[in-house]
């Protein structure tokens, strides 16, 4: 493909910022000008720290009460026992119709295609997921599952995040899914634009504007402040490459809790070329508790949004309820 303007970055750079990420607390104390005492971080959870320079990049050093470096440190509140919050809160594995395939909806497939993600979001409802049990060796599963039903009609990507994948791994899943004609859409669901954005390089943005089905990108961004000009760099060039482009975002305490912070998201938002879809209610995953608000305060928050801004930039508030055959749409109370 021919961009308007040359990426900023090599193809292989990404590699490089992933490799490199931080890993543990002292490491990102130093890197923020924190002290202990300024934070309640573990210093060794189980589900592990991992901050990407870019990332890193756009939080405010000395402020512990950053939004984006709350989505991102391991909190002490983390080992709370709260009622009501589980390790699997949507009932995935019920769901799950080979190694790491899930048929969670009618007509669609959702495939685990990784474990591994650009970033450990401490809000993530599979961060107790065992992905070991969902390993595959090849896509034959996925494949064998898309073939036989005739009605699936999209294929979802992902994980951990299918972009941590190698092009050519991935290049070659896209085109196998590709020979399944009556699969029309493929959606990919990432959190490399803002956590690497240099991981949309010319051999990603071949493959998919090569693709022979629709090819829909969700990004995942909670927070105006984490999009910067790299940001919008990736996201123009994935929109050159004729990727659909939609937005979710998670409704977390303390950091996207006001209709404000989210008004200025859905605008920039739509100033870089993605649709605010959803906004979700906090899927109640053990280690996350810290991070819900009750359900009125969401209603409040989404009937300001709706007084303010057009309703194409209003994104469908919603929650999932294991075992049911869509989304539940929350419609806020009068």
């Amino acid at each position: 493909m021919i961009l308007s303007a040359p990426l900023p970055w090599k193809d292989d750079d990404w590699k490089d910022i992933l490799r490199t990420a931080i890993r543990d607390v002292s490491t990102l104390r130093d890197a923020l000008n924190l002290t202990v005492e300024e934070t309640d971080w573990i210093d060794a959870s189980e589900f592990e720290l991992l901050v990407p320079d870019p990332y890193l990049s756009r939080i405010e050093p000395e402020n512990p009460n950053d939004p984006l470096l709350l989505q991102i440190a391991p909190s002490s509140r983390e080992e709370d026992h709260v009622a009501g919050y589980a390790e699997d809160p949507l009932g995935e594995t019920d769901s799950v119709v080979a190694p790491g395939t899930l048929r969670k909806y009618q007509r669609r497939v959702l495939h685990i295609a990784t474990s591994a993600c650009p970033i450990h979001c401490r809000y993530c409802f599979r961060r107790n997921f065992p992905y070991r049990n969902h390993q595959v060796e090849s896509m034959n599963s996925l494949l064998d599952c898309v073939r036989s039903d005739k009605s699936t009609y999209e294929v979802i990507l992902s994980g951990g995040d299918p972009l941590t994948l190698s092009d050519k791994h991935l290049a070659k899943l896209i085109e196998e899914i590709g020979s399944v004609s009556h699969v029309k859409v493929l959606r990919l669901h990432t959190r490399f634009t803002v956590a690497i954005p240099q991981r949309v390089n010319r051999p990603l943005l071949d493959c998919l504007q090569n693709a022979k089905q629709k090819i829909v990108l969700v990004t995942h961004i909670n927070h105006p402040n984490e999009i910067d000009n790299l940001v919008e760099l990736a996201t123009n060039a994935l929109r050159q490459a004729n990727v659909s482009l939609l937005n979710q975002s998670v409704l977390l305490r303390n950091i996207n809790d006001s209709a404000h912070v989210l008004i200025q998201l859905s605008q920039r938002l739509f100033e870089i070329g993605v649709v605010p879809y959803y906004l979700h209610l906090l899927d109640r995953v053990v280690g996350a508790a810290h991070f819900d608000l009750p359900e009125n305060s969401a209603h409040r928050i989404y009937r300001e949004m709706q007084s303010q801004l057009p309703g194409y930039l209003v994104p469908k508030m919603v929650r999932e309820i294991p075992g049911r055959s869509a989304k539940s749409i929350v419609v806020p109370e009068a």
